[in-house]
């Protein structure tokens, strides 16, 4: 929401809202360019106020193959933040670590801490977030599924809020004003979600300014998947 050209003021924020003494503080830092973020934004720009909040910053990456991206997070966090060693002789970062959310089971952590530690890095550097991947593995990200916010009005002005990470282009989101409509394509009615407000407008509201507006049930929500698919 704070947009590409804030994106220092938005970490800045950051640090300064939970970057408080002996709390820990996780940033998604991907959102456009994560090794910028870290060697630049971070690593320069906000290097002294991270280190001297009190806190622990945690960076986020969230695309790309994670074994790949959690090794070269650490490396360029540890290229601006330097570390030190541990008793058994690896690196521990100083004042950052690392949290992986992404593609995450039980394969992809032991990947992870065997390249880590192949690399000279503590497994006490990195720690994951998961889901549902660890029971099964049909999820939202099966079909490529998620809610993002597109847009939002930010002292009276219209702002497009979108992702489009380096590291996967194809979690690129979505931006400005959507709505979804039934069209034709190919001779076939298919569900589009189109930019603009549309005549024929699928979308109801259904929560507003904290008030749930309408509640369906599971065998509304199986019979409207039924109809529209």
């Amino acid at each position: 929401m704070w947009g590409k050209e804030r994106e220092e003021d938005a970490y800045r924020n950051m640090i300064q809202q939970y970057g408080k003494q002996g709390k820990l503080f996780a940033v998604v830092s991907d959102s456009y360019d994560l090794f910028n973020a870290c060697s630049n934004i971070w690593g320069k720009k906000l290097k002294e106020e991270v280190l001297g909040c009190g806190g622990t910053l945690i960076v986020r990456p969230d695309s790309g193959d994670p074994t790949t991206i959690v090794l070269k997070t650490l490396q360029s966090l540890d290229a601006s933040f330097g570390s030190s060693y541990n008793k058994k002789g690896f690196k521990v970062l100083n004042g950052v670590r690392v949290i992986q959310g992404d593609g995450i089971n039980e394969d992809s952590i032991r990947s992870i801490l065997e390249a880590a530690c192949a690399a000279g890095y503590s497994a006490s550097n990195i720690a994951f977030g998961m889901g549902g991947a660890l029971l099964q593995q049909v999820n939202r990200d099966t079909q490529k599924f998620a809610f993002k916010c597109s847009h939002a009005v930010v002292g009276g002005q219209s702002v497009d809020v979108f992702k489009d990470p380096v590291t996967d282009h194809g979690k690129r989101s979505k931006k400005g004003r959507l709505d979804l409509v039934m069209r034709l394509a190919k001779g076939k009615q298919e569900i589009s979600t189109v930019p603009g407000e549309s005549f024929g407008s699928l979308l109801k509201p259904v929560f507003e300014n904290g008030k749930i507006l309408r509640e369906y049930t599971l065998e509304e929500v199986r019979r409207n998947c039924t109809e529209t698919t």
